[in-house]
């Protein structure tokens, strides 16, 4: 089967691997030197959210917190502007005997009494929190494993080191992202996470099924059209697929506030290096361990 039109996607996998290995690179830097903002569910604390009867500033709150001796707090808007919402993240929670009552206090003692509502309280102790990020961690890890052992039965070993590679990418990317805005990593995040990976090694099995079904003609020299023919006959699934799940995400992003709106722009921006790395990463991955591999080996037993 031939496509009248062919997109020359092979053609130029030299020049987006090293934009994505660029943009990895930048990502990791981020990551190490402003690292991740962990939330209360992973560094332990509180995060009470408020809503306000009249439009306050973020300054002004932590200015009502200072002065009630809460230093130290994070204010964070929770929403839509015209809300009046705001998130209290406070690290040392264990400091403060009944901390919602504290806080309240002292934003009632600026603003007025019965001018702020308390909608949510949640705390997390150090140890907890401490254990909670490793599991994640943990959990990330295994989740990669796993789906290198999948592919690798499924299809063969020359597919596999492609894909996990192509998942690393986009967890990496997305997570530079986070750091770089300072954007909260939370229990969602995670979850966020976890079903980027499910979706980017979803993609690339659509593609990597194409190419087995072809693969009765692969050689060492047409490799690559063979590879490019089969992203073509797969791409407008992909296209459907990830424009019907990105148009989701965009309403989730501009109108869910609060956690869902970080929520929707990691699987915006995890979506997007799926579908991305599954073309212009594990397709090539699987390409030079074809043509190479055989070599390699042969090279190692002369010696």
């Amino acid at each position: 089967m031939e496509l009248k039109r062919m997109i020359p996607f092979i053609k130029h996998q030299w020049v987006l691997i090293a934009i994505s290995l660029a943009l990895t690179v930048v990502a990791l830097a981020f990551i190490m030197t402003k690292g991740l903002n962990y939330g209360i569910d992973f560094k332990g604390g509180a995060r009470l959210v408020y809503q306000f009867q009249q439009p306050v500033a973020e300054g002004d709150i932590e200015g009502a917190l200072k002065d009630a001796e809460l230093s130290g707090a994070e204010v964070v808007r929770y929403g839509q502007k015209a809300d009046n919402r705001f998130s209290i993240k406070i690290e040392k929670a264990e400091e403060h005997a009944e901390l919602g009552g504290v806080v309240t206090a002292a934003l009632e003692k600026k603003w007025g009494a019965g001018t702020v509502t308390l909608e949510t309280e949640e705390t997390v102790g150090p140890k907890v929190g401490k254990e909670l990020r490793k599991k994640a961690w943990l959990a990330v890890i295994f989740a990669v494993i796993l789906m290198l052992i999948y592919i690798g039965y499924r299809f063969d070993f020359y597919f596999a080191p492609g894909a996990v590679v192509a998942l690393m990418h986009d967890v990496i990317i997305t997570m530079g992202i986070f750091a770089f805005l300072g954007k909260e990593f939370n229990l969602s995040i995670l979850a966020a996470m976890l079903t980027i990976v499910g979706y980017s090694i979803n993609d690339t099995i659509i593609v990597f099924d194409r190419i087995r079904e072809n693969g009765h003609s692969i050689t060492r020299d047409n490799i690559k059209d063979v590879v490019n023919l089969s992203i073509n006959q797969t791409l407008s699934r992909t296209i459907i697929t990830v424009l019907t799940v990105q148009l989701v995400l965009i309403v989730i992003f501009l109108r869910g506030g609060g956690s869902l709106h970080d929520f929707a722009l990691a699987m915006m921006i995890g979506f997007f290096c799926g579908t991305y790395s599954s073309i212009f990463i594990a397709s090539p991955c699987y390409i030079g361990l074809y043509r190479n591999w055989p070599k390699l080996i042969a090279a190692l037993e002369r010696k």
